[in-house]
């Protein structure tokens, strides 16, 4: 039974484990973090007691409530700490091997009733969930980062996982206070899937000389709403994770070219370009550095904002036809998991499935690329009259 009796088990003490290990014990679960690294470990509960002392002082929780979270977080460097676990979530490096013999691990450790989740984002839960005996106790737990703040998580089942296990899961996190989605097993899942073209073409863009990196960033603030640029963003995320993410939902894809990686990409992280954590990136972020100046051209500007939205809400849509998620879910993934100013089908409707249609269509002709193919969902529904929301 998945409730705040549960205990909860993390594995990796990192940056993500940490924080889905005070969300847990903030909602009141004796939580028991595991990791192999003592030097990680020895400083999760005083960067949490800083946390969440920093939390109460904004008024955020009250003294109670982050002394009580505090005492209900232990760390061990042994997994047998975790064999009274209702769940476990595995928040370790993303290497599929890894994983995977981490997961064999737990289930030889833990009993026969225990849920065991992973917060992969970009690798197969169903591999995953492949390697254990159990396999319907296996399923996708994506938190985003930082866990506390983001409210979104998706959740992802195989091909395998037991319907029960779902819903008690989505259940907790959802007590957790977080948004849940579900989706399928595929790369990428919801947001780093449908994300994509936000990124990729800008990069198009800029490697065509349409515009440069500060107007395409500019553009997509003034005519879409976005509270960043796509290359503001990238350097935000790190270019190295941006371009790893790239690579590794293409060649999931069997190299599908809407999602091929840009060599612009590539020279940036051969470079160490890695963005903000370097100091530099598409932006030069020293305090001396000359801050890039906009093309502030309407025709310019609405030609890449139009561009970069059909080719997002081209991606949303073909995961429905696809049946990766629901179109509620994915319009609630973008907005709640990488604050798209609205949900991308409920812009379809909006502007109009003609409009996109005509735009990718145009770009198609143009390109003679793949890369540009209108999903089939598009085409039927611009002959039947519908939209996505009715």
């Amino acid at each position: 039974m998945l409730d705040r009796s549960a205990e909860v088990g993390i594995v990796g003490a990192g940056s993500m484990g940490s924080g889905i290990a005070q969300v847990a014990a903030l909602a009141g679960h004796r939580v028991i973090v595991c990791d192999a690294n003592q030097e990680t470990l020895a400083r999760l509960k005083p960067n949490l007691q800083n946390t969440l002392t920093k939390l109460q002082e904004r008024g955020k929780i009250t003294a109670e409530s982050a002394s009580a979270a505090l005492e209900h977080v232990s760390v061990s460097d042994n997994l047998k700490a975790l064999s009274s676990c209702g769940l476990v979530i595995e928040a370790v490096v993303e290497n599929l091997e890894i994983k995977k013999a981490l997961f064999q691990e737990l289930e030889a450790t833990v009993s026969l009733h225990t849920v065991l989740a992973t917060n992969t984002s970009s690798l197969s839960v169903t591999a995953i969930a492949g390697a254990l005996k159990n396999k319907e106790r296996c399923l996708g737990v994506h938190f985003f980062n930082p866990a506390p703040l983001m409210p979104l998580v998706e959740i992802v089942s195989t091909l395998m996982t037991s319907e029960a296990q779902v819903k008690a899961v989505e259940a907790l996190v959802v007590n957790w206070g977080k948004t849940t989605v579900r989706a399928k097993d595929t790369p990428g899942f919801i947001v780093n899937r449908i994300a994509r073209p936000f990124y990729g073409e800008a990069l198009r863009l800029l490697e065509e000389g349409v515009a440069d990196v500060a107007t395409i960033d500019w553009a997509m603030k003034e005519f879409g709403g976005f509270r960043m640029g796509p290359f503001e963003l990238m350097d935000l995320i790190g270019n190295d994770i941006n371009y790893a993410v790239t690579e590794s939902v293409f060649a999931a894809f069997y190299f599908d070219p809407r999602y091929r990686p840009s060599i612009t990409q590539r020279r940036m992280v051969e470079g160490g370009l890695l963005g903000k954590k370097s100091g530099r990136g598409y932006y030069d972020y020293a305090s001396t550095a000359e801050v890039p100046q906009p093309r502030l051209e309407r025709p310019v500007g609405e030609l890449i904002f139009r561009r970069i939205l059909a080719m997002l809400i081209n991606e949303a849509a073909d995961a429905v036809f696809l049946g990766i998620a629901s179109a509620k879910d994915i319009d609630t993934a973008m907005t709640k998991g990488v604050n798209y100013p609205k949900g991308l089908l409920e812009w379809a409707d909006e502007i109009g499935l003609r409009s996109v249609q005509q735009t990718l269509d145009a770009l198609a002709e143009e390109y003679r690329e793949d890369r540009y193919r209108l999903t089939p969902l598009i085409r039927r529904k611009l002959a039947s009259g519908e939209g996505f929301y009715g």
